[in-house]
């Protein structure tokens, strides 16, 4: 890893890095398998496991399925989510505070996920947090999402900063690759939603935070609005 100096437009993904949505996305798994017939997977694995999305939930949950079924699955599983998409789904915790501090400071923040637009517009606005950030791009804003640079490039056109003064934050290998990619300097969340045979230290990030304390403190410094 090497260390982050200075930034002007703060990046974030949102599952497992900015927004705890796991209550929500595992209670909707739990309703799927429920409705299938199927006994509830571990929380906690099915937890590390959100950040792969309704694709990685359901294959997680129904490992000997065949294509279509699993297809059919995550489909039910999109539609069960919709329904009560911010029910109890919170910020981590310091990230109010920061976004206050970026906010009050006039600093330009975003968020970029691979989540639907016909959910992370809903989970935004039920957070109060819609109308804050300079950009919003969801996993169909464009043709090509994360791993692909493309939606963190259309993030820095939005926010009128160029790549290389962009930081974007993510917790999985994916969010790395794009930013690296893109020209952005990157942060690994350790914090988030990392399944048990992973290692963010694996994922050549320019910087690695085990917390959101930690997070919240390597942001400020790299805005200079340390105390």
């Amino acid at each position: 890893m090497t260390g982050i100096t200075r930034f002007d437009a703060i990046l974030f993904d949102l599952d497992g890095t900015l927004v705890d949505t796991a209550p929500d996305m595992v209670r909707a798994l739990f309703e799927v398998q429920a409705t299938e017939g199927g006994q509830p997977v571990d929380y906690e694995l099915a937890r590390s496991h959100v950040s792969h999305g309704a694709a990685g939930l359901i294959g997680l949950a129904f490992p000997d399925s065949d294509d279509k079924t699993l297809e059919r699955l995550r489909l039910k599983f999109l539609d069960v989510y919709e329904a009560s998409v911010c029910m109890h789904s919170t910020l981590f915790p310091d990230m109010e505070g920061l976004l206050d501090r970026l906010d009050d400071a006039g600093f330009a923040w975003g968020v970029i996920t691979n989540k639907p637009e016909r959910m992370t517009g809903p989970l935004m606005a039920a957070l109060d947090m819609d109308t804050r950030a300079a950009c919003m791009i969801s996993g169909d804003t464009l043709p090509l999402r994360k791993p692909d640079p493309a939606p963190l490039l259309l993030a820095s056109e939005k926010t009128g900063t160029p790549p290389d003064r962009c930081v974007y934050i993510g917790d999985a290998a994916r969010d790395i690759q794009a930013g690296l990619a893109a020209g952005m300097l990157t942060v690994a969340a350790g914090y988030g939603y990392v399944t048990p045979d992973d290692d963010p230290a694996s994922w050549n990030a320019h910087e690695l935070v085990a917390t959101t304390e930690e997070l919240t403190h390597l942001i400020l410094k790299g805005v200079n609005l340390t105390s």
